[in-house]
C-alpha cells in the first residue's frame, strides 16, 4: 500500500552502504523515520535539511519502518541553498525540530506553520540575522505555549530588555533589532531553556555555536 505525502526533511542517518533513514515531519505522518535508497532519479542532495518534498510513502506490512519512492523537490529554496548564512541557518531550525519534536508525534497545524517558516526565510532579503531568535520564539508557539514577556522572565536574566522589545514588536521591526551574533545565541540558549521546561526534555543544539562563529 502507499500514498502520496508532502515532508520537510529533519535528518538524514546512513545505514549500510546504500541507504539512508529519512527523519521528516509531514501533515500525514507527523514526526517519522523512512528508508530511501538514493540513486540517479533519487539523488541524496535531495534530502539536505529543510527540503521540503513529494513522495509516494510505501508501507512496509513486517516492519515500522516504511519507505519513500519517486521522490521529487516541492521548492528548490534557492534563496536558502545559495546563501551560506541562510543555509546555516536551516540547519539550526532543523535541528531544533528534530531534537524537540519526538519519533511518532503529532502536533496539529505544525507542519504547515514549518513550510510557511521555510520559504519565508528562503524569500527575504535583506538583513535576516534575527530571523532564528524570531523563529524559536514563534516555534513555542506553535507547540501551543506561545511566551510573554513575563513568561520568559525566569530564563531571561539580562538580557530581560531585549524579549520584550523582541516581543512587543511587529515581525519587520524585530528583524531589525541590532544585536552581536554572541547575544543572538544567548537569546537562543535562553529560548531553548524555555523549551526544555515545557516540553520536559533535554534539547542539546550543536549547530547553535555554528551560528555564533559565523554571526561574530
Amino acid at each position: 500500500m502507499k500514498q502520496s505525502a508532502e515532508l520537510i526533511v529533519l535528518s538524514t542517518t546512513k545505514v549500510g552502504e546504500s541507504q539512508l533513514v529519512v527523519h521528516t515531519l509531514s501533515k500525514e505522518f507527523g514526526r517519522r523515520g523512512f528508508i530511501v535508497r538514493p540513486g540517479k532519479k533519487t539523488s541524496a542532495a535531495l534530502f539536505m535539511p529543510l527540503s521540503i518534498l513529494e513522495a509516494d510513502v510505501v508501507e512496509n506490512p513486517m516492519s515500522q519502518l516504511w519507505s519513500l519512492k519517486d521522490v521529487s523537490a516541492l521548492d528548490a529554496l534557492g534563496g536558502i541553498r545559495g546563501n551560506i548564512h541562510k543555509n546555516t541557518i536551516s540547519l539550526f531550525l532543523a535541528e531544533v525540530l528534530f531534537r524537540t519534536v519526538r519519533e511518532g508525534a503529532y502536533e496539529d497545524g505544525l507542519y504547515e506553520w514549518c513550510v510557511r517558516s521555510i520559504l519565508t526565510l528562503d524569500a527575504l532579503e535583506g538583513d535576516f540575522s534575527n530571523f532564528h531568535v524570531l523563529w524559536l520564539l514563534d516555534f513555542a508557539a506553535a507547540l501551543g505555549f506561545r511566551p510573554t514577556f513575563q513568561d520568559m522572565l525566569p530564563f531571561a536574566g539580562d538580557d530581560a530588555p531585549l524579549f520584550k522589545q523582541l516581543l512587543t514588536s511587529e515581525f519587520t521591526e524585530a528583524m531589525l533589532v541590532p544585536m552581536s551574533g554572541s547575544k543572538r545565541t544567548d537569546l537562543c540558549e535562553s529560548i531553548l531553556r524555555y523549551l526544555e521546561f515545557h516540553t520536559d526534555q533535554p534539547i542539546r543544539v550543536k549547530s547553535l555555536s555554528v551560528l555564533r562563529e559565523l554571526y561574530k
